[in-house]
């Protein structure tokens, strides 16, 4: 006896859409599994042997084929457990063919027969859709994740017992269904610290404000403890919620990464901090199976690396075509695969080993190492800093203020409003914030006046600006003007982006 299930497989963020095909013939006792297939996948011979063998049900003495198919692609995962598993039922006579029939099913079984979670289950339903299927079968543990899907019935099952149970009409499992915009009308900022907490820095806080507003990386520079991860923390509080589409694009990133939280849904705006020894790998994504990075990680959200100078130098530079492409890519013998990479870069350091300099009354570092030092950020990289900004020490009558500072739901207000100007403005140019802009838009959205061209000019011969300094300028001057709700950008604005994308010459610049 033949039969078919539909499933499918993870190709980078996609799934693509395969079938699981099962014969029961005479012939030798033997399960053959073929389709072009990873280590993983074989091993579900043994697994569903064993788990329906547990579940009360014995495979016949006789020659079972499993292909999955197309052969061409490259299967992975242990997500064909369980359709392999209701396939052989279903030639068995233990479940009707008609009861799967518009159905895709995922999930990896226990030897108890009991299902367990996989990854990727967002994309994969979302494939099933795509592909008109009316019903998805999923792990119990992955039901929250799959229901946010519109369109698909979602089935959750937790042992092959109760599957079959559901199929047969016996004990009818009810399909789940989340409403993703009241998800979103409640993201859970509670746990982000607020701005109200970080004493004085004035400078820093309205850095942050026009960072967060057009989507710009900035680079803070400061000694120890002036409070510079204590601000960058509190960046995504002042970021604009994310949308529905953004939601679920984040989603499935994390599904696939296996970093969902028990939610199953991420409705805030990622924060990601990795460790200054992280390798490139990590950062960028990749492995045998190549997964998403930091990088995609915090895909519309904020990218923190904490001690810039201390990665490694390959880890830097793998930075810089993210940054301008917004994707990573990345390639392996078998396949191609692409990864977003829209984040918001937001990187902290000290100006020398020490920490101190330029104040010589407790720096004992040299010119020389603290030259080489600030090297280790190559100008490349710095020159895709949108702001550059210093965060002072804070006195100590500052601190001891029982006064708190401005809010971050107050500073959050000012920046959707610049948010709304922008997309407002960009609604048929494909982009959403003023980062984005490329030269043309550029031209066509930063159009200066006779005083304020001849400003920019004057600081691109004296300062020796580069053609992509120049222009992240603009971008800046341009967020500037949005805040202020000022439809042209006028010369405050330019002097404050001039003063952001410049940084200290005390600790750049030590003739």
């Amino acid at each position: 006896m033949y039969h078919k299930i539909n499933s499918s497989t993870l190709k980078g963020l996609e799934a693509v859409p395969v079938s699981v095909e099962t014969d029961i013939s005479d012939g030798l006792p033997v399960m053959d599994m073929v389709g072009y297939l990873a280590g993983e996948v074989k091993e579900a011979r043994e697994r569903v042997r064993t788990a329906l063998k547990n579940s009360g049900f014995s495979i016949p003495i006789k020659r079972i084929t499993v292909n999955i198919s197309p052969a061409a692609i490259r299967k992975q995962g242990t997500a064909f457990d369980l359709p392999i598993a209701l396939s052989i039922m279903v030639c068995m006579g233990l479940v009707e063919a008609k009861s799967l029939e518009g159905s895709c099913v995922m999930g990896e079984l226990s030897l108890d027969g009991s299902i367990k979670g996989v990854t990727g289950v967002l994309p994969r339903v979302i494939s099933a859709r795509e592909c008109g299927l009316k019903t998805c079968y999923v792990p119990a543990e992955n039901v929250n994740e799959a229901a946010v899907v519109e369109g698909v019935k979602v089935i959750g099952v937790s042992s092959l017992l109760q599957a079959l149970s559901h199929l047969k009409g016996e004990s009818v499992i009810p399909p789940v269904q989340r409403d993703i915009k009241k998800l979103l009308a409640n993201p859970g900022r509670g746990n982000i610290p607020d701005f109200s907490e970080l004493a004085g820095q004035p400078l820093l806080k309205r850095a942050l404000e026009v960072a967060a507003s057009g989507m710009h990386n900035i680079l803070i520079v400061g000694p120890p403890g002036a409070g510079k991860t204590m601000a960058a923390k509190r960046l995504p509080g002042i970021l604009p919620p994310l949308t529905p589409d953004e939601c679920m694009e984040l989603t499935k990133i994390y599904s696939i990464a296996g970093m969902l939280p028990e939610e199953g849904i991420i409705t805030s705006r990622p924060f990601v901090s990795p460790h200054h020894s992280c390798t490139p790998q990590s950062l960028a994504g990749g492995g045998s199976i190549p997964r998403p990075g930091a990088i995609s990680l915090s895909h519309r959200g904020v990218l923190f690396l904490d001690e810039l100078p201390e990665f490694s130098k390959d880890s830097l530079e793998i930075l810089r075509q993210p940054l301008e492409d917004k994707k990573v890519n990345i390639a392996r013998a078998a396949a191609s695969y692409t990864f977003p990479a829209d984040f918001l870069l937001a990187a902290a350091m000290n100006p020398c080993r020490c920490g101190y300099y330029p104040d010589r009354n407790r720096c004992r570092c040299t010119h020389a190492e603290v030259r080489s030092y600030m090297s280790r950020i190559s100008g490349p990289l710095l020159d895709r800093m949108d702001i550059c900004v210093t965060a002072d020490e804070p006195g100590f009558d500052t601190l001891t203020n029982p006064e708190k500072g401005e809010s971050s739901a107050s500073i959050m207000e000012r920046v959707e409003k610049a948010h709304e100007i922008q997309l407002k403005r960009f609604s048929n140019e494909g982009i959403t914030c003023n980062s984005q802009m490329n030269p043309s838009q550029i031209m066509k959205y930063c159009i200066l006046g006779q005083r304020e061209n001849a400003m920019l000019r004057n600081a691109f011969k004296k300062l020796s600006l580069s053609a992509r300094a120049c222009h992240r300028v603009l971008r800046v001057a341009r967020t500037l003007a949005d805040l202020s709700d000022s439809p042209k950008i006028k010369e405050q604005h330019l002097t404050e982006a001039l003063s952001f994308k410049l940084p200290d010459a005390g600790y750049f610049d030590m003739g």
